[in-house]
């Protein structure tokens, strides 16, 4: 009797995306975007830099969720700065901004 699902493919000891730990990454845009924004970017930590740009750290589970978050920041015209693999070493985060003090909304968007 056949089973009901396929086996899955075996990974001929190569790492899977589910082996793999989430890779960090830092994300610098132009602009400064508030805290409340952190759930619009999958939970990154959003970092005013003080320099009218903001900086988003975080994990992501992989590159689908890297291109992800990339296609919302254009998608929302939020102009990409550079972009960070980090290490495992990198300094913690750090808050973004005073709930208060949320910054400019981007073009086009809706918190």
């Amino acid at each position: 009797m056949p089973p009901d699902r396929p086996s899955p493919e075996p990974s001929c000891g190569r790492p899977t995306a589910e082996d793999a730990p989430a890779e960090r990454y830092e994300v610098r845009v132009r602009g400064r975007l508030g805290s409340r924004w952190a759930a619009w970017f999958d939970g990154m930590t959003l970092i005013d830099a003080g320099d009218g740009t903001t900086v988003m750290r975080g994990a992501l589970v992989d590159q689908a969720a890297l291109h992800g978050l990339l296609e919302k920041l254009r998608d929302l015209g939020i102009t990409l700065l550079s972009l960070t693999r980090l290490g495992p070493d990198a300094p913690p985060e750090r808050p973004a901004l005073p709930p208060d003090q949320t910054g400019p909304t981007p073009p086009g968007a809706t918190p």
